[in-house]
């Protein structure tokens, strides 16, 4: 087994024990967009079942989001590979998302509908959580999206609860960096396709990547730092404003 294989493995299982992500007897719904990412995760999560003592359920699900790809007869060839009943759903969601009555943020939409659906289906299926293929640059990224662009230090989350607890979404890759996603997918045949989506490049987040990109290559520990500065946030030097006092 390669080094890469090992490390990606080990790197799952320490952020599914780092963040208490799955439970004995789990019904997750995994999200398989169709990319690197998502494909790897359930990859991933269905090979670590034949070596950790508990068991899940893994319910695999794609959103198609109605761009006529090709890609779609490569999705379904890969979720037919593993023994879990899988659900793919046609929708209009990118169509709707790119049309004339919603030019200025044709992400935003098509992710909160794409968000939505998944919620429903999980509830259909009886899955109390939803594994999302978001890996350490994806966080990343987002936190410097989010600081330049809505003014506020946040970005997605490993472990999230929704409505009181009842549905959880988790982030299995959040410690695993990208470059080691593709050199697994290589090594063990995943596949990588093209995103078919007309806004998945040339946009923010592209020029936040390549920013960092510059960054990575003059320090390799660069990466590791920012994820690791999300966990460390002294508010004590951070701006507050702070109220007159009477008198």
């Amino acid at each position: 087994m390669a080094y890469v294989q090992k490390e990606v493995r080990h790197l799952v299982g320490k952020a599914i024990h780092d963040y208490d992500m799955i439970a004995d007897g789990d019904n997750i719904l995994v999200a398989v967009s169709g990319g690197k990412d998502s494909f790897s995760l359930l990859w991933l999560l269905h090979e670590r079942l034949s070596r950790i003592p508990i068991t899940y359920n893994l319910r695999p699900v794609h959103i198609d989001l109605g761009f006529s790809s090709p890609n779609i007869e490569t999705i379904e060839n890969f979720l037919q590979k593993f023994p879990y009943p899988y659900r793919i759903e046609k929708t209009n969601y990118g169509i709707k998302a790119h049309s004339d009555e919603n030019r200025e943020n044709p992400c935003f939409l098509c992710s909160w509908l794409r968000r939505k659906r998944l919620f429903e289906l999980a509830k259909e299926l009886g899955c109390q959580k939803i594994a999302f293929g978001h890996h350490m640059d994806d966080l990343i990224e987002t936190l410097f999206l989010n600081t330049f662009y809505s003014a506020q230090i946040s970005t997605m989350v490993p472990y999230q609860e929704f409505f009181g607890g009842e549905l959880i979404v988790i982030r299995p890759l959040c410690l695993v960096s990208e470059d080691k996603l593709l050199r697994l997918c290589k090594l063990e045949g995943i596949p990588i396709l093209n995103n078919p989506c007309p806004s998945s490049s040339g946009g923010k987040r592209e020029k936040i990547r390549k920013m960092l990109e510059e960054f990575y290559r003059e320090n390799e520990k660069i990466r590791g730092n920012i994820f690791h500065a999300m966990h460390n946030v002294n508010l004590e030097y951070l701006p507050q404003k702070r109220r007159k006092t009477k008198g």
